[in-house]
């Protein structure tokens, strides 16, 4: 699996729609209210031999309220 971090920012009022429809769709890992620029950070753990960009295009980036979103990929944990 490819563990993935992806920050979403919101339209505004809708970060609690947005992370209860993601809570809803279960693909994810952990699921965090931030500050700054995002407005949600987003732990996905993205399959063998799925696509990233397909898998979080699918998964998340249609759920009415999501702006944008920054995906960062990980290597290794220490």
């Amino acid at each position: 699996m490819t563990c993935v971090f992806v920050q979403i920012q919101c339209e505004p009022g809708t970060a609690y729609d947005v992370a209860d429809e993601i809570c809803e769709r279960e693909f994810h890992s952990e699921l965090y209210s931030t500050s700054g620029h995002y407005d949600l950070l987003v732990k996905i753990y993205v399959p063998e031999g799925e696509d990233v960009g397909r898998y979080i295009n699918d998964k998340l980036l249609d759920i009415k309220g999501v702006q944008r979103s920054l995906t960062t990929l990980t290597f290794k944990a220490f």
